[in-house]
Parts: structure tokens; sequence; C-alpha cells
């Protein structure tokens, strides 16, 4: 019990919310622990039930998804939120980053999908689907890459390019031929050199200023 994934889902939608619910039953290594209906009933159940990652709708009646992920993350740092997102949702996704999401993930993806989501932003990695992420896209001003070129080291560079790609650590390190902690160290240094907050800004950093191109599923 001490290894499951602990989930919270919120969706104030009960037949959405409850398919979500049966997706992740039977699965080995993830409990669903709570369930929310509301963005304050979010809150207040990550407070009681512990989990380790939220799936967290974005469209919520009184506190919305935005409002209650930085509740949250102001009481439970540790814990990684994704968000669920419809397809007119772009501006509340990119609002829900810059409060501390780690990824999201569309309503219609498939259970495998969804799974490892939970599994790669549990270990405090990023979440980054290439549709949704093209799209989101859109949404931003291109951002000049000289100047991140100037701020990271070369290798620095290259996890960056990679984690924007949506890559593992586990992977990265496969791939560098270099420990996951030294891959995390990198990381840690790459998101304090862009001023960003977690691993999916500086993703986004990365892919607005034309220094990675997402990569194709």
């Amino acid at each position: 019990m001490e290894n499951l994934i602990r989930v919270l889902v919120v969706d104030d939608h009960f037949v959405v919310r409850k398919g979500v619910c049966a997706l992740l039953s039977g699965t080995a290594d993830i409990l669903v622990v709570g369930e929310a209906e509301d963005g304050q009933q979010a809150v207040d159940e990550a407070v009681r039930c512990a989990p380790r990652v939220i799936l967290m709708d974005l469209k919520l009646p009184g506190l919305d998804g935005v409002a209650a992920t930085r509740k949250i993350l102001a009481v439970r740092p540790e814990v990684a939120i994704v968000v669920l997102t419809g397809t007119e949702e772009e501006e509340e996704v990119l609002a829900a980053i810059s409060a501390g999401a780690l990824g999201y993930l569309a309503k219609s993806s498939r259970r495998e999908e969804l799974l490892e989501a939970i599994r790669q932003v549990s270990r405090g990695e990023a979440w980054l689907p290439p549709r949704l992420t093209r799209s989101l896209l859109r949404h931003l001003r291109p951002q000049r890459a000289v100047e991140a070129r100037a701020l990271l080291t070369d290798r620095e560079r290259e996890v960056l390019v990679l984690l924007a790609r949506g890559w593992s650590n586990q992977r990265m390190a496969r791939e560098l031929s270099i420990a996951e902690v030294t891959v995390r160290t990198h990381v840690s240094r790459i998101l304090d050199k862009l001023g960003v907050n977690n691993r999916v800004e500086a993703a986004l950093h990365a892919l607005r200023s034309g220094m990675a191109t997402v990569e194709s599923p």
C-alpha cells in the first residue's frame, strides 16, 4: 500500500468523474483515494486524503480549477496536478501551469495515456501531450532563443530539449548516458536560470523560443 500512487479525481460531472475512477480501478500501482465535484471540495479533499496526484477539471462551480490548483499547492506543494482539459480551454490550461500544474491531458485520452501521465507526474516530471502542446503554443508569443542559449550550458540545453519533448528523467538519463540524479540537478538549474516555476513552463519556454520542437507521438 505504501508504494501506491494516491489519486484524487476532481470533476463536477458525475458521469465523467466516475468514468475516470473506473479507468483507474484494477491498476496495481494506483489507488483512487478521493473525489471532488467543485474547487473548494478539491482543496478540502487534498488536505484530508493526502493524494500524490490530482486529476483536475478546470470548469468547476465556485472555485475554478486554476484557483483550486493554486490553493492546493500553497498547502500541499508536494502534490502533482494534472489538468483534465476540454477542447476550448487553452488559456485556462496555461493559467493552471503558471499556478503549478505539472501536466495536462484531454478528457478523451486513452486509458494507457492516463495511467502513464499519472505515473510520470508522480515522479515530479512533466506530462506534455504533443497534440495539446501544439494547440497551447498558439496562445504564446514567440521568444528569442538566444537568451536561453546564453544562460544554459551545452548539457543543460540538451536536457531542456528532451524535457520539452515530454521525456522522463529515466529516459533522458539513458539517452545522455548520465545518472537520473544528474538529470534532476540539470533540470533544477534550468528552472533557476530561466526563472520559471516548473518543468512544464521550462518546456513551453523551449518550444516557443524555437530551441525545441514538439515530438510526434
